[in-house]
């Protein structure tokens, strides 16, 4: 895919490529992309995804609140001589008046029992709160005004988080949006160390032990009417 793990940096505390990853890229392969395409990911962690764009000749801006994941990122970028331009923060502040072709974001999902989001450490890359939603429902208002007509949002997230949810918040926006790939993945340690509280919050059934990820694209129709 124009990039991989090998001689990959990763910073302590900051998120591995993982099967969610590699789910979205995929995805991301199928988008035209080239010199002329601005492309935005939020929550970049190691900035593989952001590099697989850079590599296909695309203009990538890659955001992230954690100084380890944009330290990784530029050092990632800077071992595969490919540009980046990184920014430290909330995604929405660090593109306030900026558009793109194309968004793809790996966002944090994993429901988790605390209301407030960590401030710091690795969970911050994964704790979204109680359902989930935290991080994705903010993408999801701040989609239209980041995307250009014509422009694409591509999100992978667990289907613990609700697809349908998504889609409607999207479509209600304006955007076109649906489910174009599902996958189920072993529960990984975070999930298995939460499966009481899951199963209590009617998240998870009784021994489940896969977790579905699916991969949303929304496209922002032009001449949709929205003014």
């Amino acid at each position: 895919m124009g990039t991989s793990t090998t001689g990959l940096v990763a910073l302590p505390g900051v998120y591995r490529p993982q099967a969610d990853t590699w789910f979205l890229a995929q995805a991301l392969s199928r988008e035209r992309l080239g010199p002329q395409t601005e492309m935005l990911e939020i929550g970049t962690g190691t900035g593989v995804l952001a590099l697989l764009g850079a590599s296909r000749g695309a203009r990538v801006t890659a955001v992230d609140v954690s100084w380890p994941a944009v330290a990784t990122a530029r050092l990632n970028a800077l071992r595969r001589r490919l540009p980046l331009r990184l920014a430290h923060g909330d995604f929405a502040a660090r593109t306030a008046g900026r558009s793109f072709d194309l968004i793809i974001a790996n966002p944090p999902y994993v429901p988790a029992p605390a209301e407030r989001l960590p401030s710091r450490g690795p969970e911050r890359a994964w704790d979204a709160g109680p359902d989930g939603r935290a991080i994705i429902d903010r993408i999801c208002e701040n989609a239209t005004t980041r995307l250009r007509p014509g422009g694409v949002l591509l999100m992978v997230h667990s289907g613990m988080c609700g697809a349908n949810a998504t889609i409607d918040r999207l479509s209600r926006s304006g955007l076109a949006a649906e489910v174009t790939a599902s996958v189920f993945v072993p529960w990984g340690p975070v999930l298995r160390s939460r499966r009481a509280w899951l199963e209590r919050q009617g998240l998870a059934a009784e021994a489940q032990e896969w977790e579905e990820l699916v991969t949303i694209r929304a496209s922002h129709v032009k001449n949709a009417g929205l003014g």
